[in-house]
């Protein structure tokens, strides 16, 4: 089977963050977003991915190039943003049989099988991958039958629209048969486009709710989230790192849970409190203290910085002694 992955997006919701990167290549624990979706797809025996790139596509183009994700990906440049129906149908092609349609800012260790089992059971020409949580007006809600059959859905709801505690993960499986449904190079979107459509035609849309975890990275507020449930093992990804504590200064002080890459440098009586990450290639300065800090690689931290609640980007430099709280700072 072939699966589809979404990452055209521009993260307008992550700036500054995602200026001069896409949205899915924030970095979770020493590896970027996208990295640990191919893994979740190469986990279930999925090896041909197609993606859809637009903004900046040479930082995903050029970082899978060198990092190998042991899949092989097709990659969809879209010089105007066809929404996430029609990215899909300019590679109609591509897909023969069944496929998955995952998106690119999701974080999720989602069981891929029983997802597709579901979807045969069923029948059905699409299913929507549900999630029950109870922060709703971020997402869009999904109404299903007792059989799971979707009824309506709302797409970035109000208050007053609430009234199912289910959300769309932007997790997808489809039969080609949809293309019939989607108009060529025209932007068309699942939720607003495609399932109405469906349901107009009197075509069956099931909806699957999912048991594992599932969070969407697409703001500030979930990326931390996302992060920190990383660290808590709440979400199955792969967090190896090669630190070589011969790097580490006298007196270092680190408490879990926390994320060490390799080749990082720690100076002497750093502390490193819990719910801390430090990427690849960074500088500790001595005297540093950095709790639930997010530091991408590259970084360094000058002496005796105090660092709490904080995302440093990519080759960030942060003054000696300063003090930083509920701050992002770019590289």
């Amino acid at each position: 089977m072939k699966a589809f992955v979404l990452a055209a997006g521009a993260g307008t919701r992550l700036r500054p963050l995602t200026h001069d990167i896409p949205k899915p290549m924030i970095p979770i624990v020493g590896k970027p977003a996208l990295h640990h979706t191919f893994g979740n797809l190469r986990k279930y025996g999925f090896k041909d991915v197609c993606v859809n790139l637009y903004h900046c596509p040479d930082v995903i183009v050029n970082y899978f190039k060198n990092n190998n994700a042991d899949i092989n990906i097709k990659y969809s440049i879209e010089d105007k943003l066809l929404g996430t129906a029609g990215a899909i149908k300019k590679q109609e092609k591509f897909f023969n049989d069944t496929f998955i349609v995952m998106s690119g800012d999701g974080l999720t260790d989602i069981n891929l099988k029983k997802a597709l089992e579901f979807h045969k059971k069923k029948k059905s020409i699409a299913t929507i991958v549900l999630k029950e949580i109870d922060a709703r007006f971020e997402y869009g809600i999904t109404l299903t039958d007792k059989n799971g059959k979707v009824k309506s859905f709302v797409e970035k709801p109000k208050w007053k629209d609430v009234f199912a505690d289910t959300v769309n993960t932007g997790i997808y499986i489809f039969e080609p048969e949809i293309f019939k449904y989607i108009p060529q190079d025209k932007f068309f979107d699942f939720s607003m486009d495609l399932f109405p459509l469906l349901l107009k035609n009197k075509k069956s849309i099931y909806g699957y709710v999912m048991e594992e975890y599932w969070t969407d990275i697409g703001n500030i507020l979930e990326y931390k989230k996302g992060v920190f449930d990383a660290l808590d093992g709440k979400v199955k990804i792969n967090m190896s790192s090669l630190t070589d504590k011969n790097l580490f200064g006298k007196n270092v002080k680190i408490k879990e849970p926390c994320f060490i890459g390799e080749n990082v440098k720690i100076g002497k009586n750093v502390i490193i409190n819990p719910y801390s990450v430090i990427s690849e290639n960074c500088e500790i300065g001595d005297g540093a203290v950095l709790e639930k800090t997010i530091v991408w690689s590259g970084s360094k931290v000058g002496k005796n910085a105090r660092l709490f609640n904080t995302i440093v980007g990519h080759a960030g430099a942060i003054p000696e002694g300063i003090a930083l709280f509920d701050s992002i700072i770019m590289g």
